[in-house]
Protein backbone atom coordinates (compact mmCIF):
# COMPACT_ATOMS: atom_id res chain seq x y z
CA UNK A 1 0.00 0.00 0.00
CA UNK A 2 2.92 2.35 0.73
CA UNK A 3 4.96 1.77 -2.35
CA UNK A 4 1.52 2.34 -4.11
CA UNK A 5 1.10 5.50 -2.74
CA UNK A 6 4.85 6.79 -3.16
CA UNK A 7 4.30 5.95 -7.11
CA UNK A 8 1.26 7.84 -7.34
CA UNK A 9 3.16 10.57 -5.28
CA UNK A 10 5.88 10.33 -7.88
CA UNK A 11 3.64 10.22 -10.88
CA UNK A 12 2.01 13.10 -9.72
CA UNK A 13 5.46 15.56 -9.46
CA UNK A 14 6.31 14.10 -12.98
CA UNK A 15 2.63 15.46 -14.68
CA UNK A 16 3.26 18.37 -12.33
CA UNK A 17 6.45 19.09 -13.52
CA UNK A 18 5.44 18.56 -16.65
CA UNK A 19 2.87 20.71 -16.71
CA UNK A 20 4.83 23.71 -14.68
CA UNK A 21 7.69 22.97 -17.34
CA UNK A 22 5.05 23.78 -20.58
CA UNK A 23 3.26 26.70 -18.85
CA UNK A 24 7.12 28.30 -18.66
CA UNK A 25 7.90 27.35 -22.40
CA UNK A 26 4.61 29.17 -23.02
CA UNK A 27 5.08 31.92 -21.26
CA UNK A 28 8.64 31.95 -22.61
CA UNK A 29 7.77 31.66 -26.13
CA UNK A 30 4.88 34.75 -25.64
CA UNK A 31 7.66 36.80 -24.21
CA UNK A 32 6.30 36.98 -20.19
CA UNK A 33 9.86 37.30 -19.14
CA UNK A 34 10.77 40.20 -20.87
CA UNK A 35 12.00 43.44 -18.74
CA UNK A 36 9.36 45.11 -16.91
CA UNK A 37 10.56 48.20 -18.23
CA UNK A 38 9.43 47.76 -21.74
CA UNK A 39 6.75 50.01 -23.48
CA UNK A 40 4.56 48.24 -26.02
CA UNK A 41 3.77 50.85 -28.55
CA UNK A 42 0.26 51.18 -29.39
CA UNK A 43 -1.19 53.30 -32.74
CA UNK A 44 -1.09 54.04 -36.00
CA UNK A 45 1.28 56.14 -38.64
CA UNK A 46 1.91 56.82 -42.42
CA UNK A 47 4.42 56.74 -44.26
CA UNK A 48 4.90 60.50 -45.57
CA UNK A 49 3.28 59.35 -49.31
CA UNK A 50 -0.01 58.53 -47.14
CA UNK A 51 0.10 55.49 -49.09
CA UNK A 52 0.74 52.76 -46.81
CA UNK A 53 -0.29 52.56 -42.94
CA UNK A 54 1.02 51.00 -40.52
CA UNK A 55 -0.52 49.92 -37.36
CA UNK A 56 0.45 48.56 -33.76
CA UNK A 57 -1.64 44.98 -33.11
CA UNK A 58 -0.42 43.89 -29.78
CA UNK A 59 3.70 43.20 -30.04
CA UNK A 60 3.63 43.02 -33.63
CA UNK A 61 2.50 45.31 -36.12
CA UNK A 62 0.62 45.44 -39.82
CA UNK A 63 1.17 47.23 -43.23
CA UNK A 64 -1.30 48.28 -45.33
CA UNK A 65 -1.93 49.94 -48.95
CA UNK A 66 -5.71 51.00 -49.77
CA UNK A 67 -6.55 49.70 -46.70
CA UNK A 68 -5.68 45.96 -47.39
CA UNK A 69 -3.11 44.28 -45.68
CA UNK A 70 -0.06 43.45 -47.66
CA UNK A 71 2.34 42.51 -44.63
CA UNK A 72 2.59 41.09 -41.11
CA UNK A 73 5.50 41.27 -39.30
CA UNK A 74 7.35 37.82 -38.68
CA UNK A 75 6.54 35.32 -36.27
CA UNK A 76 8.79 34.67 -33.35
CA UNK A 77 9.05 38.86 -33.58
CA UNK A 78 7.84 41.08 -30.41
CA UNK A 79 7.58 44.51 -31.84
CA UNK A 80 8.55 47.23 -29.12
CA UNK A 81 8.14 50.29 -31.21
CA UNK A 82 8.23 51.50 -35.28
CA UNK A 83 8.72 54.74 -37.00
CA UNK A 84 8.81 55.45 -40.62
CA UNK A 85 11.46 57.73 -42.01
CA UNK A 86 14.16 58.37 -44.24
CA UNK A 87 16.63 56.15 -42.27
CA UNK A 88 19.01 55.90 -44.93
CA UNK A 89 18.86 59.30 -46.32
CA UNK A 90 17.91 58.52 -50.18
CA UNK A 91 14.67 60.08 -49.77
CA UNK A 92 12.62 57.34 -49.47
CA UNK A 93 11.13 56.10 -46.05
CA UNK A 94 11.77 52.98 -44.81
CA UNK A 95 9.86 51.39 -41.86
CA UNK A 96 12.10 50.70 -38.53
CA UNK A 97 10.89 48.14 -35.93
CA UNK A 98 12.44 47.93 -32.34
CA UNK A 99 12.18 44.28 -31.31
CA UNK A 100 12.51 41.36 -29.43
CA UNK A 101 13.28 37.96 -30.79
CA UNK A 102 15.09 34.68 -29.40
CA UNK A 103 18.98 34.65 -29.97
CA UNK A 104 21.49 37.25 -30.56
CA UNK A 105 22.22 37.14 -34.64
CA UNK A 106 20.14 38.13 -37.29
CA UNK A 107 19.42 36.26 -40.51
CA UNK A 108 22.90 35.21 -40.57
CA UNK A 109 25.20 33.61 -38.20
CA UNK A 110 28.85 34.42 -37.81
CA UNK A 111 31.11 31.72 -38.55
CA UNK A 112 32.49 31.25 -35.30
CA UNK A 113 29.09 30.66 -33.79
CA UNK A 114 27.86 27.18 -33.41
CA UNK A 115 24.43 27.91 -32.42
CA UNK A 116 22.56 31.50 -31.51
CA UNK A 117 21.48 31.79 -28.12
CA UNK A 118 17.72 31.02 -26.62
CA UNK A 119 17.44 34.41 -24.55
CA UNK A 120 15.44 37.39 -25.91
CA UNK A 121 17.12 40.30 -27.24
CA UNK A 122 16.50 43.52 -29.05
CA UNK A 123 17.16 44.07 -32.71
CA UNK A 124 16.89 47.05 -35.64
CA UNK A 125 14.76 45.88 -38.50
CA UNK A 126 14.57 47.78 -41.50
CA UNK A 127 12.11 47.50 -44.27
CA UNK A 128 11.69 49.48 -47.60
CA UNK A 129 8.14 49.98 -48.87
CA UNK A 130 8.12 49.14 -52.78
CA UNK A 131 5.87 48.63 -55.37
CA UNK A 132 2.62 47.80 -52.67
CA UNK A 133 5.11 45.13 -50.90
CA UNK A 134 7.20 45.63 -47.89
CA UNK A 135 10.87 44.59 -48.39
CA UNK A 136 13.39 43.05 -46.00
CA UNK A 137 16.63 45.92 -46.15
CA UNK A 138 18.48 45.27 -42.88
CA UNK A 139 17.95 43.20 -39.84
CA UNK A 140 20.69 43.85 -37.42
CA UNK A 141 21.98 41.15 -34.58
CA UNK A 142 21.59 42.28 -31.61
CA UNK A 143 22.17 45.50 -30.36
CA UNK A 144 24.80 45.77 -27.31
CA UNK A 145 22.26 47.78 -25.46
CA UNK A 146 18.79 48.11 -23.92
CA UNK A 147 16.72 50.14 -25.69
CA UNK A 148 13.30 52.28 -23.97
CA UNK A 149 12.91 54.63 -26.69
CA UNK A 150 13.76 54.75 -30.45
CA UNK A 151 13.56 58.40 -31.92
CA UNK A 152 14.31 59.63 -34.80
CA UNK A 153 16.17 63.74 -36.48
CA UNK A 154 16.12 65.11 -32.83
CA UNK A 155 18.44 67.30 -33.84
CA UNK A 156 18.86 69.65 -37.23
CA UNK A 157 22.14 67.52 -38.90
CA UNK A 158 21.84 67.28 -42.67
CA UNK A 159 21.54 63.53 -42.11
CA UNK A 160 18.78 61.39 -40.58
CA UNK A 161 20.22 59.29 -37.20
CA UNK A 162 18.41 57.44 -35.21
CA UNK A 163 18.30 57.86 -30.83
CA UNK A 164 18.09 55.18 -28.91
CA UNK A 165 17.60 55.51 -25.65
CA UNK A 166 18.50 53.38 -22.53
CA UNK A 167 16.40 52.76 -19.30
CA UNK A 168 18.66 55.10 -17.47
CA UNK A 169 17.89 57.69 -20.11
CA UNK A 170 21.49 57.48 -21.62
CA UNK A 171 21.31 58.34 -25.64
CA UNK A 172 23.21 56.67 -28.34
CA UNK A 173 22.96 57.68 -31.83
CA UNK A 174 23.32 55.14 -34.75
CA UNK A 175 23.71 57.02 -38.83
CA UNK A 176 23.46 54.61 -41.24
CA UNK A 177 26.52 54.01 -43.35
CA UNK A 178 26.37 52.72 -46.73
CA UNK A 179 24.90 49.18 -45.50
CA UNK A 180 23.69 48.96 -41.67
CA UNK A 181 24.29 51.17 -39.12
CA UNK A 182 27.57 52.65 -36.92
CA UNK A 183 27.12 54.14 -33.86
CA UNK A 184 28.17 57.50 -33.43
CA UNK A 185 29.33 59.31 -30.35
CA UNK A 186 27.11 61.92 -28.46
CA UNK A 187 29.21 63.89 -27.11
CA UNK A 188 31.18 66.70 -28.28
CA UNK A 189 34.16 68.24 -26.38
CA UNK A 190 35.42 71.55 -26.86
CA UNK A 191 38.92 72.85 -25.92
CA UNK A 192 39.29 76.94 -26.32
CA UNK A 193 42.18 78.74 -25.86
CA UNK A 194 41.95 82.85 -24.95
CA UNK A 195 44.70 85.33 -26.71
CA UNK A 196 47.17 84.67 -29.33
CA UNK A 197 48.77 87.97 -28.87
CA UNK A 198 51.56 87.93 -30.84
CA UNK A 199 54.43 90.92 -30.16
CA UNK A 200 57.37 91.40 -32.13
CA UNK A 201 59.71 89.75 -29.41
CA UNK A 202 57.53 86.52 -30.36
CA UNK A 203 57.48 86.89 -34.14
CA UNK A 204 61.32 88.12 -34.28
CA UNK A 205 62.27 84.70 -32.37
CA UNK A 206 60.64 82.34 -34.90
CA UNK A 207 61.45 84.64 -38.03
CA UNK A 208 65.25 83.59 -37.12
CA UNK A 209 64.62 80.27 -34.96
CA UNK A 210 61.64 78.43 -36.14
CA UNK A 211 59.72 79.70 -38.99
CA UNK A 212 57.08 77.44 -38.57
CA UNK A 213 56.35 78.50 -35.05
CA UNK A 214 55.80 75.33 -33.61
CA UNK A 215 57.34 76.32 -30.45
CA UNK A 216 53.82 78.03 -29.59
CA UNK A 217 51.55 75.19 -29.35
CA UNK A 218 53.91 72.22 -28.92
CA UNK A 219 53.28 71.38 -25.42
CA UNK A 220 49.79 71.34 -26.27
CA UNK A 221 49.59 69.44 -29.64
CA UNK A 222 47.92 66.32 -27.71
CA UNK A 223 45.01 68.43 -26.17
CA UNK A 224 44.12 70.19 -29.11
CA UNK A 225 43.81 67.11 -31.16
CA UNK A 226 42.05 65.04 -28.77
CA UNK A 227 39.41 67.64 -27.97
CA UNK A 228 36.10 66.82 -30.47
CA UNK A 229 36.72 70.94 -31.16
CA UNK A 230 39.20 73.34 -30.46
CA UNK A 231 39.37 76.69 -30.88
CA UNK A 232 41.90 79.96 -30.30
CA UNK A 233 41.28 83.46 -30.64
CA UNK A 234 43.69 85.22 -33.07
CA UNK A 235 43.97 88.72 -31.66
CA UNK A 236 45.87 89.96 -33.99
CA UNK A 237 45.83 89.86 -38.19
CA UNK A 238 47.90 88.07 -40.54
CA UNK A 239 50.25 89.01 -43.05
CA UNK A 240 52.85 87.82 -45.55
CA UNK A 241 54.64 90.78 -46.32
CA UNK A 242 57.68 91.64 -44.21
CA UNK A 243 57.10 94.86 -44.59
CA UNK A 244 53.98 94.85 -43.06
CA UNK A 245 55.05 92.65 -39.91
CA UNK A 246 54.78 95.01 -36.58
CA UNK A 247 53.71 94.73 -32.95
CA UNK A 248 52.15 96.21 -30.17
CA UNK A 249 50.03 99.00 -30.92
CA UNK A 250 49.38 97.94 -34.71
CA UNK A 251 50.10 94.49 -35.59
CA UNK A 252 51.14 93.14 -38.46
CA UNK A 253 51.76 88.91 -37.70
CA UNK A 254 53.89 86.65 -40.05
CA UNK A 255 51.50 84.09 -42.05
CA UNK A 256 53.52 81.53 -40.70
CA UNK A 257 52.08 82.17 -36.86
CA UNK A 258 48.78 81.15 -38.95
CA UNK A 259 49.35 78.38 -40.85
CA UNK A 260 51.32 76.97 -36.93
CA UNK A 261 47.53 77.12 -36.03
CA UNK A 262 46.49 75.07 -38.73
CA UNK A 263 49.40 72.61 -38.22
CA UNK A 264 48.39 72.11 -34.46
CA UNK A 265 44.92 71.12 -35.64
CA UNK A 266 42.60 74.05 -34.21
CA UNK A 267 39.45 73.51 -35.98
CA UNK A 268 38.28 77.56 -34.90
CA UNK A 269 40.22 80.68 -35.07
CA UNK A 270 37.64 84.00 -33.45
CA UNK A 271 38.94 87.07 -35.19
CA UNK A 272 36.66 89.78 -34.16
CA UNK A 273 39.15 91.40 -31.73
CA UNK A 274 39.97 94.79 -31.16
CA UNK A 275 42.74 94.48 -33.21
CA UNK A 276 41.14 93.16 -36.56
CA UNK A 277 41.83 96.28 -38.45
CA UNK A 278 45.55 97.24 -37.37
CA UNK A 279 46.29 95.97 -41.12
CA UNK A 280 43.24 97.64 -42.83
CA UNK A 281 40.50 96.03 -44.84
CA UNK A 282 43.43 94.12 -46.59
CA UNK A 283 44.56 92.62 -42.91
CA UNK A 284 41.12 91.09 -42.56
CA UNK A 285 40.41 89.65 -45.94
CA UNK A 286 43.86 88.30 -45.82
CA UNK A 287 43.53 86.59 -42.27
CA UNK A 288 39.87 85.48 -43.29
CA UNK A 289 40.99 83.98 -46.56
CA UNK A 290 44.11 82.56 -45.11
CA UNK A 291 42.09 80.39 -42.47
CA UNK A 292 39.32 79.28 -44.88
CA UNK A 293 41.20 78.01 -47.47
CA UNK A 294 43.36 75.99 -45.32
CA UNK A 295 39.55 74.38 -43.80
CA UNK A 296 40.09 76.08 -40.51
CA UNK A 297 36.81 77.93 -39.61
CA UNK A 298 37.08 81.70 -39.11
CA UNK A 299 34.70 83.57 -37.11
CA UNK A 300 33.78 87.42 -36.51
CA UNK A 301 35.42 88.75 -39.38
CA UNK A 302 34.03 88.56 -43.17
CA UNK A 303 36.40 89.45 -46.13
CA UNK A 304 35.77 93.37 -48.16
CA UNK A 305 34.32 91.97 -50.74
CA UNK A 306 31.53 90.21 -48.77
CA UNK A 307 28.22 91.49 -49.06
CA UNK A 308 25.97 89.44 -47.37
CA UNK A 309 25.88 89.63 -43.21
CA UNK A 310 27.01 86.29 -42.06
CA UNK A 311 26.43 86.31 -38.54
CA UNK A 312 27.53 82.93 -37.65
CA UNK A 313 29.10 79.80 -38.76
CA UNK A 314 27.48 76.14 -38.45
CA UNK A 315 29.42 73.29 -37.45
CA UNK A 316 28.30 69.50 -37.37
CA UNK A 317 30.53 67.39 -35.12
CA UNK A 318 28.69 63.94 -33.93
CA UNK A 319 25.13 64.74 -35.06
CA UNK A 320 25.18 68.13 -33.02
CA UNK A 321 25.04 71.21 -34.88
CA UNK A 322 26.32 74.19 -33.72
CA UNK A 323 25.95 77.67 -34.85
CA UNK A 324 28.85 79.95 -33.39
CA UNK A 325 28.98 83.38 -33.64
CA UNK A 326 32.20 86.24 -32.49
CA UNK A 327 31.48 89.58 -31.74
CA UNK A 328 33.92 92.29 -30.48
CA UNK A 329 33.50 95.87 -28.21
CA UNK A 330 35.14 97.72 -30.78
CA UNK A 331 38.67 98.22 -32.90
CA UNK A 332 40.37 100.72 -31.19
CA UNK A 333 38.91 103.73 -33.40
CA UNK A 334 39.86 102.46 -36.83
CA UNK A 335 36.35 102.75 -38.40
CA UNK A 336 35.09 100.47 -40.39
CA UNK A 337 34.86 101.57 -44.19
CA UNK A 338 31.61 102.14 -45.24
CA UNK A 339 31.57 99.70 -48.47
CA UNK A 340 32.39 96.61 -46.55
CA UNK A 341 30.13 97.26 -43.03
CA UNK A 342 30.25 93.30 -42.34
CA UNK A 343 33.94 93.47 -42.22
CA UNK A 344 34.04 92.93 -38.33
CA UNK A 345 31.19 91.90 -36.29
CA UNK A 346 30.70 94.56 -33.54
CA UNK A 347 28.75 94.15 -30.22
CA UNK A 348 26.96 97.01 -30.29
CA UNK A 349 23.74 96.89 -31.80
CA UNK A 350 21.69 95.08 -29.13
CA UNK A 351 18.44 93.90 -31.50
CA UNK A 352 20.25 93.14 -34.07
CA UNK A 353 23.00 90.56 -31.80
CA UNK A 354 19.65 89.18 -30.70
CA UNK A 355 17.99 88.74 -34.28
CA UNK A 356 21.84 86.88 -34.75
CA UNK A 357 21.27 84.28 -32.29
CA UNK A 358 17.55 83.82 -32.72
CA UNK A 359 18.27 83.21 -36.34
CA UNK A 360 21.33 80.89 -35.12
CA UNK A 361 18.81 78.70 -32.77
CA UNK A 362 16.12 77.70 -35.29
CA UNK A 363 19.35 76.86 -37.65
CA UNK A 364 21.30 74.84 -34.58
CA UNK A 365 21.09 72.30 -31.57
CA UNK A 366 23.27 74.73 -29.49
CA UNK A 367 24.43 78.42 -30.13
CA UNK A 368 27.74 79.44 -28.58
CA UNK A 369 29.41 83.04 -28.63
CA UNK A 370 32.83 84.18 -28.39
CA UNK A 371 32.90 87.75 -27.41
CA UNK A 372 36.08 90.27 -26.80
CA UNK A 373 34.94 92.49 -24.13
CA UNK A 374 35.68 93.93 -21.26
CA UNK A 375 38.78 95.86 -19.11
CA UNK A 376 42.34 95.12 -19.58
CA UNK A 377 44.29 93.79 -16.50
CA UNK A 378 40.69 93.32 -14.58
CA UNK A 379 40.24 90.42 -12.76
CA UNK A 380 35.95 90.97 -12.90
CA UNK A 381 33.62 91.26 -15.47
CA UNK A 382 33.31 95.22 -15.86
CA UNK A 383 29.35 96.64 -16.73
CA UNK A 384 29.77 96.45 -20.43
CA UNK A 385 30.32 92.40 -19.87
CA UNK A 386 27.26 92.20 -17.11
CA UNK A 387 24.99 93.86 -19.47
CA UNK A 388 25.61 92.07 -22.41
CA UNK A 389 25.49 88.58 -20.63
CA UNK A 390 21.88 89.38 -19.88
CA UNK A 391 21.11 89.85 -23.28
CA UNK A 392 22.80 86.53 -24.51
CA UNK A 393 21.08 85.07 -21.07
CA UNK A 394 17.70 85.81 -22.58
CA UNK A 395 18.06 85.46 -26.11
CA UNK A 396 18.91 82.09 -24.81
CA UNK A 397 22.76 81.54 -25.84
CA UNK A 398 23.77 78.06 -24.69
CA UNK A 399 27.69 79.40 -23.92
CA UNK A 400 29.84 82.95 -24.01
CA UNK A 401 33.13 82.55 -23.55
CA UNK A 402 35.05 85.43 -23.74
CA UNK A 403 38.53 87.27 -23.84
CA UNK A 404 40.39 90.34 -24.36
CA UNK A 405 41.24 91.55 -20.29
CA UNK A 406 44.44 89.57 -20.90
CA UNK A 407 43.37 87.87 -17.22
CA UNK A 408 41.38 84.89 -15.89
CA UNK A 409 37.92 86.22 -14.79
CA UNK A 410 35.15 84.08 -13.25
CA UNK A 411 33.48 81.22 -15.00
CA UNK A 412 29.59 79.97 -14.10
CA UNK A 413 26.48 78.90 -15.18
CA UNK A 414 23.38 81.40 -15.45
CA UNK A 415 19.47 81.03 -15.38
CA UNK A 416 17.23 82.76 -17.60
CA UNK A 417 13.90 83.93 -16.48
CA UNK A 418 12.65 81.23 -18.43
CA UNK A 419 14.81 78.75 -16.84
CA UNK A 420 17.13 78.55 -19.55
CA UNK A 421 21.04 77.73 -18.35
CA UNK A 422 24.16 79.55 -20.21
CA UNK A 423 27.52 78.74 -19.12
CA UNK A 424 29.75 81.74 -19.45
CA UNK A 425 33.41 82.25 -19.27
CA UNK A 426 34.06 86.00 -18.93
CA UNK A 427 37.70 85.68 -19.73
CA UNK A 428 40.07 82.94 -20.37
CA UNK A 429 43.27 85.39 -20.16
CA UNK A 430 46.17 84.98 -22.66
CA UNK A 431 47.44 82.14 -24.87
CA UNK A 432 50.59 83.69 -25.79
CA UNK A 433 51.97 86.82 -25.18
CA UNK A 434 54.84 89.57 -24.14
CA UNK A 435 52.87 90.81 -21.23
CA UNK A 436 54.90 90.61 -18.27
CA UNK A 437 52.30 91.26 -15.77
CA UNK A 438 51.83 88.48 -13.22
CA UNK A 439 48.07 88.60 -14.09
CA UNK A 440 48.79 88.31 -17.65
CA UNK A 441 50.82 85.28 -17.45
CA UNK A 442 48.30 83.15 -16.32
CA UNK A 443 45.51 81.81 -18.25
CA UNK A 444 43.02 79.24 -19.09
CA UNK A 445 41.87 76.37 -21.42
CA UNK A 446 37.80 76.44 -21.52
CA UNK A 447 36.95 72.73 -21.50
CA UNK A 448 33.43 71.91 -21.69
CA UNK A 449 31.06 69.19 -23.45
CA UNK A 450 27.82 69.64 -25.07
CA UNK A 451 25.39 66.03 -24.84
CA UNK A 452 22.51 64.85 -26.32
CA UNK A 453 20.27 64.07 -22.94
CA UNK A 454 16.52 63.21 -22.72
CA UNK A 455 16.18 67.09 -22.31
CA UNK A 456 17.63 67.46 -25.51
CA UNK A 457 21.29 69.30 -26.77
CA UNK A 458 22.96 70.74 -23.52
CA UNK A 459 26.48 71.07 -21.54
CA UNK A 460 27.03 68.49 -19.45
CA UNK A 461 30.66 68.62 -18.15
CA UNK A 462 32.54 71.93 -17.44
CA UNK A 463 35.86 73.12 -16.29
CA UNK A 464 38.78 75.52 -16.80
CA UNK A 465 41.85 73.86 -17.10
CA UNK A 466 45.27 76.72 -16.11
CA UNK A 467 47.77 77.81 -18.53
CA UNK A 468 50.95 79.59 -17.70
CA UNK A 469 53.45 81.21 -20.31
CA UNK A 470 57.15 80.70 -20.00
CA UNK A 471 59.81 82.83 -21.41
CA UNK A 472 62.67 81.19 -22.25
CA UNK A 473 64.79 84.34 -23.42
CA UNK A 474 65.17 86.03 -26.26
CA UNK A 475 61.61 86.28 -27.38
CA UNK A 476 61.13 82.20 -26.98
CA UNK A 477 57.22 81.99 -25.18
CA UNK A 478 55.42 78.85 -24.65
CA UNK A 479 51.99 77.94 -22.78
CA UNK A 480 52.06 74.99 -20.79
CA UNK A 481 49.19 73.43 -18.22
CA UNK A 482 49.91 73.67 -14.51
CA UNK A 483 48.22 72.92 -11.56
CA UNK A 484 47.02 76.14 -10.15
CA UNK A 485 47.31 74.59 -6.23
CA UNK A 486 50.67 73.13 -6.87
Amino acid sequence: MNRNRRLRHGWGLAATCTVLCAVFCLLWYHSAFLPRWIHWKSGTFSDRTGKYDVFFNGKSVCVTYDSSIIWNSPDGVKVQDALTCDIDNDREDELVLLCWKKGRYGPQKPFWADRDERTWSQHIFIYEYEQEKIRPKWMSSYIGQDVAEMTVNVGKASLNRLFLTDPGGKINCWVWDSWGFRKEDTDVSFAVFGDNLIHEPIYQYGLRHDPSFGFLFGNLKDIISQSDISVINQETPLTEQPSMYSGYPRFGTPAGVGQAIVNAGFDIVTCATNHALDKGADGVSYTKDFFTSRHVTCLGIQTAGEQDYRPYEIIDKNGIRFALLNYTYGTNGIRIPAGSPNLVHLLEDEEKIQNDIRQAKADSDCVILFVHWGTENERKPDEFQIKWTQVFLESEADVVIGTHPHTLQPYEVLQSSTGHEMLIYYSIGNYISAQQEKECVKGGMAVFTVSLTSDGYTVTDYGLQPLRITSHGGGRYTAELYDADS
